[in-house]
This record gives C-alpha cells, sequence and structure tokens, in this order.
C-alpha cells in the first residue's frame, strides 16, 4: 500500500512521474481510391495505408501536491518518426477527403444560400476540391491552406483557429490538460482517481448530467485490489469517461492478469443503449458522435474497421475488414497494483460527408461516415521493469509461500516429538 501511493518515497512514484514503459502510436490511412466516382454518387472504395509508427515519450511537469491529498500535473507527449517498424515514410502521398472543405460544407448546410454561394465560388476560385492528395506528414502535422482565412472572413467563427490545420498538430510537443488526481494517502482506494480535468468537476460537451461526468483515473493506472468487474478512465482525446469490462484473467510474461476490453455498448446510440441519449444527436451504433469537442465539425469516433458497429456502417463503404483480434481494444492490469501490464487503445477517426445544395464541390456525394484514419497507443512493461516487477509480485510471493510449508512440515514432527517427551514425563 505505501508503494502505490503517489508520494516521493513510494517505489511506483518514479514510473507514474516518468513512464519507462516503451509506448508505440501507429497510424494507419484510409485512401480514397475512387474519389471521381465518389462525386457522382458511387460508394467509397477504401485501402488501407500504414501502419505509420512513432515512439512515444510521455513525461509529467507542473507536479503540485494539494493539501486535500491531491496532486495536480500535465503530462506531455512527445513522437519521433520510426521507419523500421513503418509500413510507408511520411512523405508518401495519400487520396484523402478534403476535410476542411467537405466538413464545412456540412456545417454551413442550414446557414443562407448566399453564404453557401459565396463559399462555393471562393472554392473554386482557391481550386479547392473534395479530396485531396496530400502526404502522411502533412495530414498529421499539419499544411498551409488559404482556405481557412477564407472561411474565419466568410463565416466568423465557424473554424475558430488560424494557421495549419492537421488532424495531429495539437497532439505532439503537447499535453493532455490539467490533471488533478487523489494520491492514495488517506484512502488507497481513491488512488489515482481524478478530482478533476482542467479545474472542472464535469465536462460540457454532451446533453446529460451522466454522460458529461469525469469518473475513473487518468488512463495510467488504477487503485489496487481491483475486482474482475470494470475500469474506468477520462479521455480527452475521446472528450468523455469510458468504461471497460472484465474479459479474462491470465499473464502477461509470468506476471498474472485481469483483461479489460470495450463492451459493445461503448458507442452505442442512444436508442441501443439508452444512457447514451446524452451523447446524441445519433446515427447508426458503433459510431459517437464528437462535433460538440471538435469545433462541430461532423467527426464521429469508432472502433477500427467498425467493429462492434451497425453493419450498415461497414456496408456503406468496400474495403473494411472488422475483427476483434486487430481492431478490439484492451488493458492488461496486474489486479493486485492496479498498473497496467500490456495495452493496446485503438480509435478510429469518421468525417460525416454529403452532398450540400449550393456548394458544387460536393457534387452528388450521397451522406455516408467515411473512416479517415484509426490510430493505436499500444505499451507494455519490459526490461529492467519487468524483472522488478516479476521478482517482487511473483517470484518472492511463491517463495515464500513455499518456506511457509516447509516451516509448517518441520513444526508437525516437532509437535509431535513435544507431545511425545511430555507424556513420557507424566
Amino acid at each position: 500500500l505505501q508503494n502505490v501511493r503517489i508520494n516521493p518515497s513510494s517505489i511506483s512514484f518514479q514510473m507514474w512521474k516518468d513512464i519507462p514503459v516503451p509506448f508505440y502510436l501507429s497510424v494507419h490511412f484510409f485512401e480514397v481510391l475512387n474519389p471521381k466516382q465518389v462525386l457522382q454518387g458511387a460508394k467509397p472504395v477504401l485501402n488501407q495505408r500504414g501502419p505509420y509508427v512513432y515512439r512515444e515519450y510521455r513525461y509529467k511537469t507542473n507536479i503540485t501536491f494539494h493539501d486535500n491529498d491531491t496532486v495536480s500535473f500535465l503530462e506531455y507527449r512527445n513522437l519521433f518518426f520510426q521507419p523500421d517498424l513503418s509500413n510507408g515514410t511520411e512523405d508518401e502521398y495519400v487520396v484523402v477527403p478534403n476535410i476542411l472543405m467537405l466538413g464545412a460544407a456540412v456545417m454551413m448546410e442550414k446557414l443562407p444560400n448566399i453564404l453557401k454561394i459565396l463559399l462555393s465560388g471562393a472554392l473554386a476560385g482557391l481550386k479547392q476540391e473534395a479530396f485531396m492528395n496530400r502526404t502522411v506528414g502533412e495530414i498529421m502535422w499539419g499544411y498551409e491552406d488559404p482556405l481557412i482565412d477564407t472561411i474565419n472572413k466568410l463565416v466568423p467563427g465557424l473554424i475558430p483557429f488560424k494557421g495549419k490545420f492537421g488532424l495531429f498538430v495539437d497532439f505532439n510537443n503537447s499535453n493532455s490538460g490539467l490533471f488533478t488526481v487523489n494520491t492514495g494517502m488517506k484512502n488507497i482506494s481513491q488512488v489515482h482517481m481524478v478530482d478533476s480535468w482542467n479545474g472542472l468537476k464535469k465536462v460540457k460537451y454532451w446533453q446529460s448530467s451522466q454522460c458529461n461526468m469525469i469518473n475513473g483515473t487518468s488512463g495510467e493506472m488504477w487503485p489496487p485490489f481491483m475486482s474482475p468487474t470494470s475500469l474506468e478512465f477520462y479521455s480527452p482525446d475521446a472528450c468523455r469517461s469510458m468504461t471497460l469490462v472484465y474479459e479474462q484473467s491470465g499473464k502477461f510474461k509470468g506476471v498474472p492478469t485481469y483483461r479489460f476490453v470495450a463492451p459493445k455498448t461503448l458507442f452505442a446510440n442512444g436508442t441501443d443503449y439508452p444512457p447514451n441519449e446524452g451523447f446524441c444527436p445519433c446515427m447508426q451504433s458503433g459510431i459517437q458522435n464528437v462535433s460538440t469537442c471538435r469545433l462541430n465539425a461532423p467527426m464521429f469516433i469508432s472502433h477500427p474497421h467498425f467493429y462492434n458497429a451497425d453493419p450498415s456502417l461497414v456496408n456503406a463503404v468496400e474495403g473494411l475488414h472488422p475483427s476483434k483480434d486487430q481492431h478490439g481494444l484492451f488493458l492488461d492490469v496486474h489486479p493486485m497494483t492496479g498498473i497496467p501490464m500490456n495495452c493496446s487503445i485503438k480509435l478510429q477517426l469518421n468525417l460525416y460527408i454529403k452532398q450540400v445544395s449550393g456548394i458544387i464541390q460536393t457534387g452528388k456525394i450521397k451522406p455516408v461516415v467515411l473512416p479517415l484514419l484509426w490510430f493505436a497507443e499500444s505499451g507494455s512493461i519490459e526490461g529492467s521493469v519487468l524483472k522488478q516487477f516479476y521478482n517482487n509480485l511473483v517470484l518472492l510471493p511463491s517463495v515464500l509461500d513455499y518456506v511457509q510449508y516447509i516451516f509448517l512440515g518441520l513444526s508437525v514432527p516437532l509437535i509431535i516429538s513435544a507431545a511425545v517427551l511430555m507424556a513420557m514425563s507424566k
């Protein structure tokens, strides 16, 4: 108990402060093979590209202990491309939806026709098309686009950002917000549980109090002596708390673990799973509308390849092959300490596209939730840290148990001998 608290004197503190586990971010893009046909109303045909793998380093700064047994911190992520682990380079070109243009079109659908005509004219002048051919590096880390300034002039506030646009531009060399968590000094069952995030006890993205709750931990460690039921964590990337459920017990390189996975209800819509009604407006089960926390853009998150989603989502495009082994997320946690031994958290980013009246660049696109990319953040304890875990939590207890039985075995003849001697003395 002493060593799983968040305390500079505990064994686990340095592991918590500077995570020694090698994390990797693997990104797969969905290339659109028939963009011209999609503009004429055809079903999109996709080809998965990648993975493009990045070594992820995490470290905490601004660590501040408070009088109420909580500690605040910022955790930063730095990413470095790994050519030897990747299937491709950042200089490769990929045909993907013009996210800014198609997203802005859907966002402007209910605005006056005059604004849509102005946007359509501006798009023509800028030679903007519904699909673009850009490098992996540009899509990931950003590219200059005059469309940003044009949209800001036509509809101020529609996209509240300037400069480069990239899907991961705010992911590298950045933090995931100010977490304040319980240290467990007085109540070990609360260690790592989130007290607030960015000063908030609840977020304001969703339509119900339950959906806005910040539950569980920050996703790094959990309280010790876990039960085989469920675990919770708050994900700033998904803008919500997530609950994973116990699947099975196992071992990771000799260390006992509980495996937790996503239930089918995680991204279910409000019709199939009423507690998720607060995340609506909803579409089919298996995708979650995150527009309220993504600048109101028509973005959805899901499991990769629409795993565990309504079959209609998979059938609306060609090239998806959902499977549990490749696309299901999991966490293998050591139940005694609450420390993850092996994990792979996978999410897919999707864009809702459609024909928008008045904007000729959208052609005759049929409404579809189009996968853009999916990524996995994976890591496992190894090396000297794994050895320390195994020695202290597996080997040593086993030796102590063995020694205990030896002493028990030795004590039996001693007791009998003592009883015989007492009888003889009488």
